[in-house]
């Protein structure tokens, strides 16, 4: 699982260790309040803004995703008042998405678990139908014929509500933490005409999906997204500091800048935002990802991947496998002919996830969804590994469903 998504270089590179240590000795802390910045910093939202798709070529740091996204909700509100649109503050998220675990970020994540009893979603937002095809899409319905019709139901609550009411619609290019779930076929498209349509912007949270998971830099080259915010994190610095980026357009940078030069100052920020040693580390670890060639590693190695993966499809435990590049998740349902549950969620995986380690693999278990994502270094001999230890895995499961009479 790469950590928790994000160790793109696995657990022992030690240019990222010394890279640290180098900026350790050289500057170990400074802010970016006062107009201040340094090195480190300056150089890392460079590149990012020479590697980001379109002109999103302004970066704010942050020192998690849940903070970025947070970020997100800040400006947009910003910018929507700088344009003398107050009530243009709503937004549109998606069942399962998972955007973070702070109250706002936590509003904007679409998993009822995560709501429940604190009292989220505490913001403004309306999460529509989950582009889960598997589980959603009617009998007899394409891909493309869901993904129009979940742009029709995003269409339909735009009007209901008022275009002149909402913000920003936010999503993954693949769902993660939701279930891995790749979007249906036409669905990007079809979602950005009409966010265009009704003026509304389109914030990709490439957390999980960026620096080479799905085999490009970002998974919105992959889907053809052109965002207006992108938030980055995780595989930045493959999480061997803390640190987090939200991605913004010339135009909003410039509508951005306006306005506080007329208040006087941008007031947001985070004493530790754009850390050097974070910084220094996220450049480094950039330089590798391009010198080693991972992005084109993964597009070499994913239909390996992806094959060990889809073989378990014929599974008599297994509804649904989906993926792409270097993630994965193989659905566990009790009745393969109806895609029916388990009727207690997750009892299985549960299993499945302890009994995994037994067999020397770290797997992720989301409810009866089972999540691989392995290190970009990946080889073909770990995919190998990784499947062969699931196998054995998924036949202990097999036996202890039917010894707790669960199919």
């Amino acid at each position: 699982m790469s950590g928790l998504w994000s160790t793109a270089l696995g657990f022992s590179e030690q240019r990222l260790i010394d890279a640290a240590m180098e900026q350790f000795k050289q500057l170990p802390y400074y802010h970016n309040f006062s107009h201040k910045t340094h090195a480190s910093a300056a150089a890392l939202a460079a590149k990012l803004a020479e590697l980001a798709p379109g002109d999103l070529n302004h970066v704010f740091f942050t020192n998690s995703g849940s903070e970025a996204n947070d970020s997100v909700m800040k400006v947009v509100w910003y910018l929507n008042n700088a344009l003398g649109r107050p009530a243009k503050k709503k937004f549109i998220s998606r069942q399962q998405a998972y955007h973070g675990t702070t109250v706002a970020s936590a509003s904007l994540t679409g998993i009822p678990s995560i709501h429940r009893d604190f009292d989220l979603p505490a913001i403004p937002v309306h999460h529509l139908t989950c582009p889960n095809h598997y589980r959603f899409a009617r009998p007899g319905e394409t891909e493309e014929v869901f993904s129009a019709r979940l742009a029709d139901e995003l269409e339909r609550y735009i009007l209901a509500e008022g275009p002149e009411t909402i913000a920003a619609f936010i999503g993954e290019p693949v769902i993660a933490a939701g279930g891995v779930l790749p979007p249906p076929r036409g669905y990007w498209a079809a979602i950005q005409a009409v966010c265009k349509r009704y003026d509304i912007l389109v914030v990709i949270d490439e957390i999980v999906t960026g620096f080479g998971r799905l085999g490009r830099m970002f998974g919105s080259e992959l889907y053809g997204i052109q965002p207006d915010i992108m938030v980055l994190s995780k595989q930045l610095t493959s999480s061997y500091q803390p640190l987090a980026a939200l991605l913004v357009s010339d135009a909003i940078h410039d509508i951005l800048l306006s306005h506080s030069g007329r208040l006087g100052s941008f007031v947001h920020g985070l004493t530790t935002s754009g850390h050097p040693i974070a910084t220094a580390v996220a450049l480094e670890n950039i330089r590798i990802i391009e010198e080693r060639d991972l992005v084109g590693h993964v597009q070499r190695l994913a239909p390996a991947f992806q094959s060990r993966l889809r073989a378990f499809a014929d599974h008599p435990l297994v509804g649904d496998v989906r993926g792409v590049g270097l993630v994965g998740g193989i659905e566990l349902v009790a009745d393969k002919a109806q895609k029916q549950p388990f009727s207690q969620p997750g009892i299985l995986g549960s299993y499945i996830f302890k009994q995994a380690h037994k067999h020397g693999l770290i797997i992720r278990s989301i409810y009866d969804t089972v999540a691989f994502c392995p290190p970009l270094i990946t080889t073909e001999d770990d995919v190998d590994a990784i499947f062969s230890a699931f196998e054995r895995t998924l036949s202990d499961a097999t036996d202890w469903a039917r010894s707790q009479n669960l199919l």
